[in-house]
């Protein structure tokens, strides 16, 4: 009896600790607008959540050369110490970079972060010293990094909202590589380990981001989610347990969506999120020609694009042959003859079906030669919101659909390349 009066009061004692622990956040992916906020800008321990930023310079380091996701890394004693989680690597071996990856964004494995950590940092010291400068660049100025993997370390602090931005940046400047954060399991080992991000399985439209928990910090999420085209980030640090983290992020997710903006003609969208987090993104705001193919990639991430439970698709082999004769940007008869192959450009999702077709007619007016044999569709999608009719033009492989659309885009008409996986 005693033993049990004295758990009780222990419990009762813990409660208003354990309270204070909790921030949220709920933040609109596209344009950066906060719809509830809860102490956002308290100091927290990220845990886990730090990972995110260990990925997020590993996607640079993938995007400028330094790395390859078939590199192999070498796994330090540094590495091989971490406690769990973790893979159980060994001093002496080695780690591809896609593995590392996988690891962290799945079992959210300490070993590997430190494995990434070296091998682009040197040290995992001076890598936690880049994270934080990345950190101010992206204007999360309360963040600071001790370390790669979120272990417990006293310094290593940040807030709900510089969370929601960072999450915020990994869409918008690493969207290509996005598609690994809806990953449900790893087979590493012979092994398949289980995303610990449970949230994933039963809501709806949910494809990340990335789970964490420490004693003092408590139980982290940083979600993003899309429902009829629209994206949105939440962010709850310091839950008392992983159950009542979820049931907090899906209430907070099912309140943003119910924020809807009126039934509109809505533009294909392919402007990039900006640098800076804080300013919206306008609708028509053009996007230079040398950035029409990340542009594109970010829209149709924002805009909840179908995430493949593979590598990304611009890192995927396997795509449609070109012809040899074939010109730059034409219609290669190749890519038409396996319907698996065949990507679409996007023009247009309107509110009706005319808006639809004068788009298909005035794209077709601006490259007339390339667009000749282009097939042209439109599709009714129902949403929440009514039936809203996009407008495709299909029969590309995936070079021709870029090449044609940036090409679109220095005419004047907005436009999104559209992967096989996306449907019509």
């Amino acid at each position: 009896m005693l033993a049990g009066v004295f758990a009780l009061v222990a419990m009762l004692a813990a409660g208003p600790a354990l309270a204070s622990k909790y921030a949220a956040i709920v933040m609109d992916a596209r344009t950066g607008e906060v719809l509830h906020h809860e102490d956002a800008d308290a100091t927290r321990f990220p845990a886990s959540l730090t990972k995110m930023m260990t990925l997020y310079l590993a996607f640079e380091a993938l995007d400028a050369g330094r790395i390859k996701l078939d590199q192999a890394l070498p796994v330090s004693q540094h590495a091989q110490s971490m406690p769990a989680t973790k893979l159980g690597l060994r001093a002496g071996s080695t780690l591809r970079v896609e593995q590392a990856i996988l690891a962290l964004v799945t079992k959210s494995a300490n070993d590997a972060a430190v494995v990434l950590a070296e091998a682009l940092g040197d040290s995992e010291t001076r890598f936690a010293e880049m994270m934080t400068r990345k950190a101010r660049q992206l204007g999360m100025n309360a963040t600071v990094f001790r370390n790669a993997s979120g272990l417990p370390n006293t310094a290593q602090v940040t807030t709900a909202r510089d969370m929601a931005v960072l999450s915020r940046a990994l869409i918008a400047d690493h969207p290509k590589y996005y598609s690994y954060f809806g990953r449900r399991s790893f087979t590493y080992g012979g092994k398949q380990l289980h995303s610990h991000n449970r949230l994933m399985s039963r809501y709806d439209g949910m494809d990340g981001i990335k789970t964490g928990y420490i004693n003092a910090s408590g139980f982290n999420l940083a979600a993003s989610a899309v429902r009829d085209g629209r994206r949105l980030i939440a962010v709850v640090l310091g839950g008392p347990s992983t159950a009542w983290r979820d049931n907090r992020v899906a209430s907070l997710l099912d309140d943003g969506f119910g924020r809807r903006a009126p039934v509109r003609d809505i533009p294909a969208l392919v402007a990039s999120l900006p640098s800076s987090r804080s300013a919206p993104v306008p609708d028509a705001k053009p996007t230079p020609p040398g950035g029409a193919a990340k542009a594109a990639t970010v829209q149709a991430v924002v805009a909840g694009a179908p995430v493949p439970d593979k590598k990304p698709a611009t890192l995927a082999a396997g795509t449609a042959p070109r012809a040899a004769a074939a010109k730059p940007g034409a219609v290669p008869a190749a890519a038409r003859a396996g319907a698996g192959d065949v990507w679409g450009v996007q023009v247009g999702a309107f509110s009706n079906r005319a808006s639809s077709q004068q788009a298909l007619t005035r794209a077709s007016q601006k490259l007339p030669q390339l667009l000749a044999d282009a097939e042209k569709t439109i599709t009714a999608v129902p949403t929440s919101r009514g039936t809203v009719y996009r407008a495709r033009l299909l029969g590309f492989d995936e070079k021709d659909a870029r090449s044609i659309c940036e090409r679109l885009q220095r005419a004047g008409q907005r436009c999104m390349p559209v992967a096989p996986s996306e449907g019509t």
